[in-house]
């Protein structure tokens, strides 16, 4: 498992991609539908990466208080499923299901998604104010498989807090890092 941190990203106020992608049953939901009144966090994950796996109960907490403050929640999984196969929709299903998430985890096939917000690595986290304009982008927490640090949401959570109470973006965002997006042959980034 290499690591690789996200050194791409969108600038800070940049409005969110808009985005149509079907979840793991193949219904559609677009970025107006997963926006709360006060913001919205776009994780991009998958199924098969330790540092996702390492991450995905934590994952769910961090969602649903997020949720019930009035900042809406996604996850976009945007690796090829051709090569890896552990990652299709069928499997995000089981996936959400096993660790209890309830937002929408969709699929970004195309990688289109992926692109327009610079996605490097799995996981990786986007916040943004209810403005849909970009306040962090940067990882969950200091948490990785093995480095015995708990797993709190502990970034993630302060770059909500600041959305929620109006304050300005977060001065120290640390850059995520985890396993990379696993482009499709034509689309790795420039």
């Amino acid at each position: 498992m290499a690591e690789v941190s996200s050194t791409r990203t969108l600038a800070l106020g940049v409005p969110a991609p808009a985005f149509a992608l079907p979840d793991g049953n193949g219904i559609l939901i677009a970025l107006e539908k997963c926006r709360g009144p006060k913001g919205l966090v776009v994780a991009f994950i998958c199924n098969h990466c330790p540092f996702v796996i390492h991450l995905a109960d934590q994952i769910g907490i961090v969602a649903d208080t997020c949720i019930a403050k009035g900042i809406g929640f996604v996850a976009i999984n945007a690796n090829d499923v051709i090569r890896y196969p552990e990652d299709s929709p069928e499997k995000m299903v089981k996936m959400a299901k096993t660790h209890g998430w309830s937002f929408p985890y969709l699929y970004d096939e195309s990688q289109t998604i992926a692109q327009a917000y610079f996605a490097a690595c799995t996981p990786d986290f986007y916040v943004f104010d209810a403005d849909l304009k970009l306040t962090y982008c940067g990882q969950f927490d200091a948490s990785r498989p093995g480095n015995k640090v708990p797993a709190t949401g502990e970034s993630l959570s302060l770059a909500v807090k600041a959305v929620i109470n109006a304050e300005p973006p977060l001065a120290d965002q640390r850059p995520s890092s985890g396993c990379s997006i696993k482009w499709k042959s034509g689309n790795e980034p420039r």
